[in-house]
């Protein structure tokens, strides 16, 4: 669990520092033997800071928690 509120949280600072990406797509528009007309197409995807700071939330409970799982399997192994 230790590992995966470390991943998740990796992931929500990326997802902070980046919102968004650019990706192309080519579209051909006129193919009349060799001549050929492609269009790139322009895509972009955006999201808001505050979906990357929800993230790392959910990374820190997810952290906390299994730390504290951990923590009490130690402590019932201990007593028996």
């Amino acid at each position: 669990m230790k590992k995966a509120g470390i991943i998740i949280l990796i992931v929500g600072l990326l997802t902070t520092l980046y919102t968004g990406f650019t990706y192309f797509t080519r579209e051909k528009v006129v193919d009349l033997g060799k001549l050929e007309i492609t269009k790139d197409n322009r895509y972009t995807v955006n999201w808001q800071p505050y979906v990357g700071i929800g993230i790392m939330i959910i990374g820190g409970v997810v952290l906390v928690l299994g730390v504290n799982r951990k923590d009490e399997k130690e402590i019932n192994d201990d007593l028996k």
